[in-house]
């Protein structure tokens, strides 16, 4: 069995901290967003693993998945989806890597509570051409919609008015070799991609076996900085459960390296979890925090984070509004003069390299 993570999404929901990379590659939990994806795949037992990526952002994938195979003993290949022209389209571009193999579809901005191991494992029982992941949602009508028959999907509606389940089709698939022949036979939809749904609903219409398996735990598409502060949320959460990172109160006094990552100094400040600290960070006079996630070379000084991502080299000088579900960018710089500061809160999303100064208005 193969697999195909979906990476060339332009990210424009999460604009304008997408401008300057792949939202695939901005952080959850110190991570890149398809790192998660790819360590889920790989504890599925799958080895072959095609990204499918723009041109644009292929340097940033390739320096990331440089080392797949001392990491994962896993060949990471990439595929090129140079339009943006649906997820059917981007399976399509997938065939010559996938072969006459099946293949598992994961969507590379979705993140799963319990992996893709279930999914796996209800093909290989089921003797099924594909195998659909599904969600139970209150609301079905945003989502393309899975009407069953016992054990089978028997019609997939998009975005139905008036749904006949509540089982929301996710962002993993698996199929076999039959799907590439329904592809072929699609035609654009109104919006002009070519929509995995049609394919899906092709399946079934040529009598072939197309299995639910739903999905338990949670489910979260880091598509928006809402998503992407929840999806950080519950990672913490998930990794302070297997004991991986503080979920108590500490006063940092002065620095015991022991307890901190490679090169990062904390003074004079509470953290309180879960958090997750990268290195070479510089912490003074400050609070941090639940849920929040401190990549590289930050420094965070006379200021108060909470419930935020902050990325790779950027800066909180002496800023009066604590952060809060706010996502700050590579090397940004927020800063506050004296007549600024105030109690309340502020949510910021900044791109690489802003610059915000706040000042008292005269």
């Amino acid at each position: 069995m193969k697999a195909i993570v979906l990476c060339a999404g332009e990210g424009t929901r999460l604009r304008p901290i997408s401008f300057t990379g792949p939202k695939h590659m901005l952080p959850i939990a110190n991570k890149p967003i398809v790192r998660h994806v790819v360590e889920s795949i790989v504890e599925a037992g799958i080895r072959d693993i095609g990204l499918i990526i723009n041109r644009g952002w292929e340097s940033a994938f390739r320096e990331a998945f440089a080392n797949a195979h001392a990491r994962w003993g896993a060949n990471v290949e990439f595929i090129y989806q140079d339009e943006p022209l649906g997820l059917a389209h981007a399976a399509g571009c997938a065939r010559d890597f996938v072969g006459d193999a099946p293949f598992l579809m994961y969507l590379g901005d979705n993140l799963l509570e319990k992996g893709v191991t279930g999914i796996v494992e209800r093909y290989e029982r089921g003797g099924f051409n594909s195998v659909i992941s599904l969600y139970e949602v209150d609301d079905p009508t945003a989502f393309g919609v899975a009407e069953l028959d016992g054990e089978r999907i028997v019609r997939v509606v998009e975005k139905p008015k008036e749904p006949k389940s509540n089982w929301a089709i996710m962002g993993v698939y698996l199929f076999d070799h039959h799907v590439f022949d329904v592809i072929d036979g699609l035609k654009p939809s109104w919006r002009g991609e070519y929509e995995i749904t049609d394919a899906i609903q092709g399946l079934v219409d040529r009598g072939l076996a197309v299995a639910p398996h739903f999905v338990e735990g949670w489910w979260l598409d880091a598509g928006t900085p809402d998503d992407m502060i929840q999806s950080n949320r519950r990672k913490l959460l998930q990794l302070a459960s297997n004991a991986q990172t503080d979920v108590g109160t500490v006063i940092w006094d002065e620095c015991r390296d022991e307890d901190l990552p490679e090169g990062t100094v904390i003074r004079n400040s509470e953290i309180r979890g879960p958090v997750i600290i990268g290195r070479r960070c510089q912490i003074t006079n400050a609070y941090i925090g639940p849920f929040t996630s401190i990549g590289d070379g930050v420094i965070v000084s006379g200021s108060e984070v909470e419930n935020s991502i902050l990325l790779n080299d950027c800066q909180i000088l002496e800023f009066g509004p604590r952060l809060d579900k706010s996502i700050i960018g590579r090397r940004a710089r927020l800063t506050a003069s004296a007549t600024a500061v105030g109690s309340s809160s502020s949510t910021f999303i900044l791109a690489d390299d802003s610059v915000v100064n706040l000042r008292q208005c005269t």
